[in-house]
């Protein structure tokens, strides 16, 4: 299969209306917002895109995207590989009136004023919302003590109450 290279931006409206499919790739090193997040294993991202028109006469941009990336494990502080896969479903919307009728089950995507959408923006955004909160490795793969517990203090002998002294003085 040859990576052929996506356009950035894109007329939602006009490939909805060729019924238009793109398969191709996009470089992770120009999602530099990704990146800023973690490092990356891969030179491309796999997206798949299609256009199409609804029964309700809405655009609709559905398809899917996967790359792979590497995280800094919160356990252990060592990289590990990470495959970023999406899946998305969008309606175009010009501006905030015309999004509060489009159907929930439908993410949004605002057009810039010339029509369009930046389809490698909105590819990165998916994937930084696919990145975990806490990142970790497994933990058969990692290389931090995992039996350890965290937070528990040792059982000591009971103190005295500060306030104790307070009661006398009544």
């Amino acid at each position: 299969m040859q990576n052929l290279k996506l356009p950035i931006t894109i007329s939602p409206s006009r490939s909805a209306q060729r019924r238009l499919v793109c398969e191709g790739v996009f470089k992770l090193s120009d999602m530099t917002r990704l990146l800023a997040t973690c490092e990356e294993r891969s030179e491309h991202v796999q997206v798949n895109v299609k256009f199409d028109v609804d029964e309700r006469g809405l655009t609709v941009m559905s398809g899917s995207a996967s790359a792979l990336v590497a995280l800094t494990c919160q356990r252990c502080n060592e990289l590990f590989d990470h495959k970023l896969e999406v899946e998305f479903t969008f309606s175009p919307a010009k501006n905030a009136e015309a999004a509060e009728k489009i159907p929930s089950y439908y993410d949004v995507v605002e057009l810039n004023e010339d029509g369009e959408v930046n389809l490698r923006e909105l590819v990165e955004e998916e994937f930084i919302l696919m990145i975990p909160l806490i990142p970790r490795h497994d933990i058969e793969d990692c290389s931090a003590d995992a039996d350890s517990v965290w937070g528990e203090l040792p059982e000591e002998l009971e103190k005295p109450n500060p306030f104790d002294a307070l009661k006398q003085l009544k």
